[in-house]
């Protein structure tokens, strides 16, 4: 396909894009929208206004002004359950982020793992969802048994077959990879977890911004994501779980409000959601982050993820004339879901990355926190560019013109 052939969708970018203070009228592209997103006006004022108007410390007070904070604490909780498509609002438990959702899942459902169990984890994750559950399973005695996957970033269901016995107890793998941004047949894993009675963790940091996910059509029975990475405020995140594993798991941390008694001896658990929210919670970024999946659903969020794949094609489609550019994972641009990593013959991804910052051009260098995935693949580290629906055609342009320049920048001449 050449670049030229490729169909634009219907988008206003350049009206969306007035909605983000930061990027708004910048030279800044900003191309690592897989770390964190940027943020609309309009979830920057639903914090400031719950900040401004309703402050309190969320279920401590009868007055009006907790009820209220509470009250909203608890909407928010209710439209991110009906976002999902989870029946249950209370099976949804708010968190800082996915790593601390996962992290919650591994230490709580991992107390009930006994020696010898089992668990599966694919080779592509994020650390933070392998290094906990690595803990999870020395702590009980389990055993931590690992899926590969190709050169394409694509897992045969079959290969999972064969490490599924009647001691897996479990098994964890991301909806999208970071690395490879491939779309992965989750409720076909979930399923299979199902028939030996095991559990399907699943990372949708990465898909939950970026696709409609369902839960309850998935078949999940957890799924972990970050606010940041879908327009709200950093230091919020969500662990949905099913009702009746959460009823089963203790509590991940201890403290205020995640209790009903507490006496010298003896202690009471609260029901699910508030067993696994001790303390004070970010109730300003619950806030914001309702704001988000409201935002996201006035833009038309049908016609914004068409304009993600759009210009994933355009970029893909760019980057395969550029010589000596090696993009990672498939060789179909609707494979990357707005993730596009790759090397460059001879130059170092930390060189590409700082010639793209001189031309004020924001991308990500590293092995992405999915090392082990980079080892498999023989590869020590990468560069990657992540879209979302506020970026231009006009700064992928500026991309590939860059990118074209980078090994002769670097002295090469062929």
């Amino acid at each position: 396909m050449n670049v030229k052939d490729i169909q634009r969708p219907a988008f206003d970018v350049e009206r969306v894009r007035a909605d983000f203070p930061l990027i708004s009228g910048t030279e800044l592209a900003y191309l690592d929208n897989s770390a964190t997103t940027q943020k609309p006006k309009a979830v920057l004022d639903a914090e400031r206004e719950y900040y401004e108007n309703y402050n309190a410390n969320p279920f401590r007070g009868l007055y009006d002004l907790s009820t209220e904070a509470t009250d909203r604490y608890e909407h928010a909780r209710e439209t991110v359950a009906r976002f999902i498509g989870a029946k249950d609002a209370s099976s949804v438990i708010f968190t800082r982020n996915a790593t601390e959702s996962l992290n919650l899942v591994a230490y709580s459902f991992g107390e009930l793992l006994k020696e010898g169990d089992e668990l599966i984890v694919a080779v592509s994750e994020h650390h933070s969802n392998l290094l906990p559950w690595r803990a999870a399973a020395k702590r009980k005695g389990a055993v931590v048994r690992y899926l590969f996957c190709d050169a394409t970033g694509a897992y045969s269901l079959d290969d999972l077959r064969s490490l599924i016995n009647e001691r897996t107890r479990l098994i964890t793998i991301a909806q999208i990879s970071n690395v490879f941004g491939r779309l992965n047949d989750i409720k076909a894993m979930a399923a299979l977890a199902h028939e030996v009675g095991a559990v399907l963790v699943c990372d949708g940091a990465q898909s939950v911004p970026h696709l409609p996910v369902n839960v309850t059509d998935l078949d999940v029975d957890f799924l972990a994501f970050s606010g940041h990475k879908i327009l709200a405020s950093m230091g919020i995140g969500v662990l949905y779980g099913k009702r009746e594993l959460l009823d089963k798991m203790p509590p991940f941390l201890s403290g205020g409000e995640m209790i009903e008694t507490v006496s010298l001896d003896s202690v009471a658990f609260a029901t699910v959601p508030h067993k696994f929210e001790a303390g004070t919670v970010n109730a300003g970024g619950a806030i914001s982050l309702e704001a988000a999946i409201r935002y996201l659903e006035e833009i038309d969020r049908e016609k914004a993820i068409a304009w993600e794949d759009h210009l994933t094609r355009l970029m893909f489609e760019g980057m395969k004339n550029v010589p000596h550019v090696n993009i990672v994972g498939a060789q179909d641009p609707d494979d990357h879901h707005g993730i596009l990593t790759f090397t460059i013959d001879n130059v170092h991804p930390h060189d590409v990355s700082a010639i793209f910052a001189d031309s004020d051009i924001a991308v990500r260098a590293g092995h992405h926190c999915a090392e082990p995935l980079h080892q498999h693949l023989g590869i020590p580290s990468t560069t990657r560019a992540s879209l979302m629906f506020y970026n231009t055609e006009e700064e992928v342009k500026r991309f590939l013109e860059c990118l074209a320049e980078i090994r002769p920048m670097m002295g090469y001449r062929d």
